[in-house]
This record gives structure tokens, C-alpha cells and sequence, in this order.
């Protein structure tokens, strides 16, 4: 290709470290500045990066560099304006960490800000390019496992962390089946203060409209997974159908029965694996028209799971879809209705997380 891509990645933690690595290691990208508002973090992580532009104001950058990239892993608050930013100095991509947004209310502003400018974006559920997550797909697909009857995800980690990635996987599983309607319910406040506002503990049923049955369960009464060490690798996704089972651990492999006989294989999540296939089909995107598997029209469908679920637990009963608009956001709504009794959690280091 003539000229590379141009990219600008905000955030200088964990998350946008990895951006940054994996756009530098991809020729189809040229990483032309880093931002973030802690300049140590910019001044010890230039030097690996090629010594790209920084600098502490990310609309700033993004009106000087006008990159084609526009990629930022900050905190959910942030979302909104830094889509803003990103469409206003001609970005043709823009790639952001989930949760998509805080709110359904954000979620339809976004999508219209990005519809109106034609702007492209995706959200990083970058899971789905482990083996082990993709070896699971392969069993849907081959039919080995019978149709396809329920979805079962456990996350020990809070709700705005992994509740997005557990949703989106599912939706992969069950072939992006629409959510027909959710019933939920939440308890525990600690981690509502927290920088990802969470219940401490949320349980809830998807009905799909293909007529499968989502089951989630997520936060400190989410039950262990025994087969792994790491707390935040706690995380199983089964697919239950009419001739067997096959299910991922996050930290741990898969495994699975059918009536071919009992299979299981390893796999973890790792960075240095998931992240390239990402970033390539970002070129992909842009380059070729190909679809990105992490687009934002997949990651809206879980959104409005996500914000129905958390509607469900907040105002009780089932909570049907597409969601109507309400006055109030549903972490709001979650911060007023929630009880002050604690949530009970299923081990304990679950409890030593959310100081129960």
C-alpha cells in the first residue's frame, strides 16, 4: 500500500498499551501519537512505540494529527466525547473498549453520531480470537452439538467489566439472535462507587428469539471455576444443546461432550495472540470492506441486553426489547433501587474483592 493508516491511541494504561503495541507491529499502520493525562505513562511508553507524538489533550491531538484512527481505552465516562472528538477531526475509524456505553440513552447517542457522519467503529471484545473461544464456535457450527437450547456465562468479575464481553459472546454463539426479552435481579452496592459502576452481584435470563435461553451471572455470587487460578480469569461460557455440551474457560481451555465422545484442548487469554487479528481486521475494514467481527452494530445488540438486564433488576419484572427511552439511566436507577443489604458471595476471594 502507497500510505499507512494513521493512528492516535488515547489512554496509556494495560488497555491502550496493547492498541498501541499492536498497531506499531502492523504495516498497515503508522502510530502517530499516544495521549494520556499521567505523562510519565506517555514518557515511559514513547521510546517502544517509535517515539510517536504525545500529548495530555486527546481532541487537541486528534485536530492537529488528524489520524484515520481514532483509538481510546479510558474509562466508560468517557465515551461520548471522545467519539465527538474523533468525528470532528475526520477519523474514518474510531476503536474504543467496552462497555459501549453507561447508558441505552448513550448507547442511541453514539449511534447516531456515528450514523449521521458515516463513521466507522468497533468495540474491543477481543476475546472471540482465542483458540479456545473460537473452538467453540466450531462445535455450533458442525452441528455435533444438536440444536442449540441454552447459553449459560458466569463472570467472577463486576458487571461493567465483563458482563459486555459475556453478552457479546453469546450473541456470537447464538448466531446474533435478537434478545426478545431479559428478566434480572441485583444486590450489593460496593462497587457502585466504583470507576465501572456495578451491582455486586447480578443474575439474569435472556429469551433469544431463535428461541434459546440465556442464563448470566455476574460478580460476587457468580460461582468459581475451580480449573483456573486467577480470579479475573473466572469466567465459563457453555453451550447446551440437544446432543451435547461444549464450554470455554477464559484462563482455562475448553471441553466438551457430543456423541463423538469426550474432547477438551488448552487456551488462554493472552494479549500478544488476541490483539493482531483485531487490529488486521481494522485494516481489513477500512482497506477492503470486509466486516470487522468486533463492529458496532454486534456490540449494540449486547448493549441493549446489558442496559435491559440492569432496567430488569432496578424496576423488577421482564424487560422486552428493543428498549423503549426511559428518564433516567439504569446505573442511576440501579444506585437508587438496590438495597443496602450485602450481597452474598459464593468464595472466599470473591468476598475479599468486594469487601464483603
Amino acid at each position: 500500500m502507497s500510505k499507512k493508516l494513521s493512528v492516535l491511541v488515547v489512554g496509556m494504561g494495560k488497555r491502550g498499551k496493547h492498541h498501541a503495541q499492536a498497531f506499531s507491529a502492523n504495516g498497515n499502520f503508522k502510530l502517530v501519537g499516544i495521549c494520556d493525562i499521567d505523562r510519565e505513562k506517555l514518557s515511559a511508553a514513547a521510546p517502544s512505540l517509535g517515539n510517536p507524538e504525545t500529548g495530555s489533550d486527546a481532541a487537541e491531538m486528534a485536530a492537529k494529527l488528524k489520524p484515520d484512527v481514532f483509538c481510546f481505552c479510558t474509562m466508560p465516562h468517557m465515551r461520548s466525547s471522545m467519539i465527538k472528538a474523533a468525528i470532528a477531526n475526520g477519523a474514518k475509524l474510531v476503536a474504543f473498549e467496552k462497555p459501549l456505553a453507561l447508558s441505552m440513552r448513550e448507547a442511541n447517542e453514539i449511534k447516531k453520531m456515528l450514523s449521521e457522519s458515516g463513521v466507522k467503529a468497533v468495540v474491543s471484545h477481543q476475546h472471540r480470537y482465542g483458540a479456545h473461544y473460537r473452538k467453540i464456535r466450531e462445535f455450533v457450527e458442525s452441528g455435533s452439538l444438536g440444536r442449540i437450547e441454552t447459553i449459560y456465562a458466569s463472570a467472577t468479575g463486576w458487571m461493567t467489566h465483563m458482563m459486555s464481553h459475556l453478552i457479546d459472546y453469546m450473541l456470537w454463539y447464538n448466531s446474533q439472535s435478537p434478545a426478545e426479552w431479559v428478566i434480572a435481579q441485583a444486590s450489593g452496592r460496593n462497587k457502585l462507587s466504583d470507576n465501572h459502576p456495578s451491582p455486586d452481584y447480578i443474575a439474569g435470563m435472556i429469551h433469544f428469539k431463535n428461541g434459546v435461553r440465556g442464563i448470566i451471572d455476574c460478580g460476587a455470587g457468580a460461582p468459581d471455576v475451580p480449573d483456573v487460578e486467577k480470579w479475573w480469569g473466572k469466567n465459563r461460557i457453555c453451550v447446551q444443546g440437544t446432543k451435547g455440551f461444549a464450554e470455554v474457560l477464559t484462563n482455562g481451555g475448553w471441553r466438551a461432550v457430543t456423541a463423538d465422545g469426550v474432547a477438551s484442548g488448552q487456551g488462554a487469554m493472552n494479549y500478544d495472540l488476541d490483539m493482531p487479528p483485531y487490529i488486521q481486521e481494522m485494516a481489513d475494514l477500512l482497506l477492503e470492506g470486509k466486516p470487522h467481527q468486533c463492529s458496532f452494530e454486534n456490540a449494540y445488540m449486547g448493549a441493549e441486553i446489558f442496559m435491559a438486564l440492569c432496567r430488569s433488576a432496578a424496576m423488577g419484572g421482564q424487560v422486552s426489547l428493543p428498549l423503549p427511552e426511559i428518564a433516567k439511566d439504569e446505573i442511576e436507577l440501579l444506585k437508587e433501587k438496590i438495597s443496602d443489604r450485602k450481597a452474598i458471595p459464593s468464595t472466599p476471594a470473591s468476598a475479599k474483592e468486594y469487601s464483603l
